[in-house]
């Protein structure tokens, strides 16, 4: 039985990519034809298809919360590749990730389609890649980005880092956070966190190999930016999201020293 779980659910997985693939390939010559950059046509898309891939995965989503009609800069907390396309299939949305997702087969060419902004860490282009966010914000595009700049298991967050969260304040919007969590029988999935050394193929056909899992995304209110520095923005960012995920203050003091 579980074998044909997997085998259903590769199939399925594998049709939906190939099926983004070809809509990528199209959208990118048609681009070439105009010669225009048709980034709000390629996030719709890209909110499709990431639809599309986040039910060829074995969860359950329930979404908590109003979604905002303005572009905001999005936060939220980060427990595996899996929260890319459950969030972007919420609204048309372009990520920052690390450097290295670019190089990814298929995938990483499907996020520079869908208009991910990437960023290489330890680089020291803090101030490009900043300016780089705000001009997209200020184009009204909506932006996630994952302050704690790395995964967790789910169980507590790791600090926010408020140097990009400066893209928000120069451009004027609004932070819009978010928190996500796998539950399995309401207690933390074990199988859906993406961390340690753990490699992008293995845990894929560990989820798929998986009962479905129960995915909850709560979408909190927004916080304004005007009058705030990028630290205080990061500190309360992360301070409600903490509050929505029901970690208590022991257990996000054992992260940070972590």
């Amino acid at each position: 039985m579980a074998k044909l779980r997997l085998s259903l659910r590769l199939a399925h997985l594998t049709l939906v990519i190939a099926f983004g693939t070809l809509l990528a390939g199209i959208v990118s010559l048609f681009e070439r034809v105009v010669r225009h950059d048709l980034m709000p046509l390629r996030q719709r898309l890209t909110r499709w298809f990431l639809a599309r891939l986040g039910g060829a995965l074995p969860f359950r989503v329930r979404v908590v919360g109003e979604l905002p009609t303005q572009p905001m800069l999005w936060v939220s907390n980060h427990v595996s590749w899996t929260d890319i396309p459950l969030l972007g299939a919420l609204q048309p949305l372009s990520f920052l990730s690390k450097a290295e997702v670019r190089d990814w087969p298929v995938a990483g060419w499907l996020a520079h389609k869908g208009g991910t902004q990437f960023i290489r860490r330890g680089a020291g282009d803090s101030s490009q890649v900043g300016q780089q966010l705000t001009r997209h914000l200020q184009q009204g595009h909506h932006l996630l980005i994952f302050p704690e700049g790395t995964t967790t298991d789910g169980l507590a967050l790791r600090t926010f880092h408020g140097r990009l969260l400066s893209s928000a304040i120069d451009s004027g919007v609004a932070l819009q956070p978010v928190a996500i969590r796998y539950l399995r029988d309401g207690q933390p999935c074990p199988v859906a966190p993406f961390i340690g050394d753990d490699d992008m193929l293995s845990h894929l056909l560990r989820l798929l190999s998986s009962p479905a899992c129960e995915v909850e995304i709560r979408v909190l209110a927004p916080i304004p930016s005007e009058s705030r520095s990028r630290n205080e923005l990061a500190r309360h960012s992360q301070a409600i999201i903490a509050r929505a995920l029901l970690l208590n203050a022991a257990e996000q003091e054992q992260a940070e020293a972590a």
